[in-house]
Order: C-alpha cells, then structure tokens, then sequence
C-alpha cells in the first residue's frame, strides 16, 4: 500500500521534479507588521473555504485503512475545506454523501468508452448534492508505474506468497480487510485486475476538448478541469468556458519526464487568472509549499499524498493530525512573511529562482 502511494510513473523524475520546485522558492519576508491576526480563508469555486487547500482526489482509499473516503472527508469538513471523491473511490458517491452529509464535496469525473456512465455519475453527484465537477484530462491510459508492477498490485487484492508474507507483518491490515466490506471501486462494475490494465480499458482515449461542451449540457455545477501541463492547453481550456483549471502532472504518476506545475504556474496565472480560477497540485509536502503556489499565483491548491500518509498511519486520526499540521505551516509562514491575509500573497514575497537567473 505504501509503494502505491509513495510511487510515480517509471524513472519517477516527474515527481522528483514537481517536489524539487518547491526547493528552488525564495521567499522575501516584510518585518515590523502586526501578524497577531491572521486570515486563512478563501473564495475557492464560489463558495468560501477556511483554509486554502482541497483534499485531492484519490483512488484505493479504503485499501490505504478501511475507514476510507469517510474519514478523509469528515476531517475535509472539521477543517472547512472542500472534499474530493474519486471515479476510483472505494466508497460510493451515494454512501459517501450519506456517511458525510455536512462536508463541502467535489467529485472527479474520468470519461469512460461509454458515454452513459459519465453522464450516470454527473446525475448521481448532482443529486447527492456534489457541487463542483473535476473532469481530469491526464489519463486517457494507465500509466506505467514499476512500483506496482513488481508487487504485483490488485484490486481487489490477491493472495500470493509475497501477500501472505505481508499479512505476517502486517496481521491487523489484514484482519481489517478480512473483518470489514469488500475492497472494490465503489462507483464502477467489472474492474478486477491489475491496475494499470484495468485503468486503460475503462477510460476513453478520445476524449477531447469538445467533450467539455457535452458536459457542460450534463452538469449544472461548477466544472473544473485538472491536469494542465502546458500554457496553450490552459489558454485552450480557458476559451471553452470553464470555471478552473487544476496545473497537475497526477502526482508524476502518468507522463515520466514530466515538466513541475509550480514552474508552470506564474505564466498560466498571468494569461488567464483574471478569467478562471487557477489550482495546483503535485510536489505539495508542506504547508510552506501551499503558501508558495499562492504568492505565485493559484487560488488555492490540492492535497493528496500527504493524507493518504496519515491515514495508513492512523486512519481518521492522522488525516486529522496532517490537516493540522498544514494550517500551522501555513500560518506561521505568512506570520513570517509579514502578511495576514491569503490575497496579500503575490510575487513581491516569493519567486522561483529560475525567474531571476
């Protein structure tokens, strides 16, 4: 479970990357400020959220601790952020709903060789109240990730000698995979295998820019495209209408090679951050990280790893504790900064590096 959540495509440089461009941020912090006060709150797809980051998207949640989406989303709502609830969730978006009733929840929309049930899973969220659609356009086939191809990973998991030995190390995992309902992807039927495959025969490789007007017909919400890469596609995306773009490589989990979001950043933000809401992901460890993509220019930014590690240690409990750790972060970094407020951080307090060589 560790290494599916630790690991990225092949040489794993794209993530390498995407965290090594958060190393080459330079700060230029103001003194002599009242910081006594300080304001974490903001407008992120319409509505307010307490604090400036999203729980990502993830898949195999439950396989991480069989407490699952639930969890992560409950603590989504302790803290007042928005949730996000994947295509390959090991919960359903009905019982989610249900399990989470006060959480802000999003939910990300893979588009299938059969249209019917994209359409099915945008009827579903709108009617157990998913405000905003995140339609993620990075992953029109598997990618190959070696990490998983040498342990072998399945859904739902498989007995082999190397698994058992696993279970001998790991007895309470097992007894609470053993003890509680069935691993599946909660929203999907027909989706045993290996992951890789399995990912590549459910998604459409077709998929194109004029399939964001047909959602657009099937989805009365906010949309949101992620996994931008590279300036036209946002100016693209941007010019078909929708109301954000997330700047995401997944997590350097698809495309090896890859280029770092955070580079990518000032310049998307520049060209069309008047026009639609700019988010971030990938490379995020800290809530350091988090004030860097804001004073570069995004709205706000997603966290994904950084919980899925809490709760492999301690199910809701280290959700919890990482969601605290990242306000603290945060908040001591703009006290630091000298600034009080999410929308006084621009570029005259932090650079890339880069930018001035």
């Amino acid at each position: 479970m560790f290494e599916y959540t630790d690991g990225a495509a092949l040489s794993e440089s794209t993530l390498r990357r995407s965290r090594d461009a958060y190393r080459s941020v330079e700060f230029t912090p103001r003194v002599l400020r009242d910081v006594s006060d300080v304001d974490l709150t903001v407008e992120m797809m319409g509505r307010s959220s307490r604090l400036p980051f999203a729980f990502a998207p993830t898949g195999f949640t439950r396989m991480m601790n069989h407490v699952g989406e639930p969890a992560v989303a409950r603590v989504a709502a302790e803290r007042g952020i928005p949730y996000s609830l994947s295509t390959f969730g090991t919960t359903s978006i009905e019982d989610l709903a249900a399990a989470s009733p006060v959480t802000r929840r999003w939910f990300q929309l893979y588009v299938s060789r059969d249209r019917a049930h994209a359409e099915d899973f945008m009827r579903r969220a709108d009617a157990n109240g998913y405000d905003t659609l995140i339609l993620t356009v990075d992953t029109v086939v598997g990618g190959i990730r070696r990490r998983e191809i040498r342990n072998g990973l399945t859904i739902p998991p498989q007995l082999r000698l190397s698994t058992m030995a696993e279970m001998a190390l790991h007895p309470r995992w097992w007894l609470n995979a053993l003890t509680t309902p069935p691993l599946s992807f909660a929203n999907l039927t027909s989706t045993d295998g290996a992951v890789g495959a399995m990912v590549t025969r459910v998604l459409d490789p077709g998929v194109t820019g004029a399939d964001i007007a047909w959602i657009r017909d099937n989805w009365s919400g906010k949309l949101m495209v992620k996994g931008i890469q590279c300036l036209d596609d946002a100016l693209m995306v941007a010019e078909l209408g929708v109301d954000a773009i997330v700047l995401s490589n997944h997590g350097g989990r698809q495309l090896d090679m890859g280029r770092a979001p955070l580079e990518l950043l000032p310049e998307v933000a520049d060209a069309i951050g008047d026009e639609v809401e700019v988010y971030i992901d990938g490379g995020i460890t800290s809530g350091t990280d988090i004030v860097a993509a804001l004073a570069l220019g995004a709205r706000g930014t997603f966290v994904g790893r950084a919980y899925l590690y809490g709760l492999m240690a301690g199910g809701y409990d280290g959700v919890a504790r990482v969601a605290e750790i990242l306000e603290k972060e945060i908040r001591v970094t703009m006290q630091l900064l000298g600034v009080t407020r999410v929308s006084e951080l621009n570029r005259n307090v932090a650079r890339l590096r880069s930018e001035s060589s």
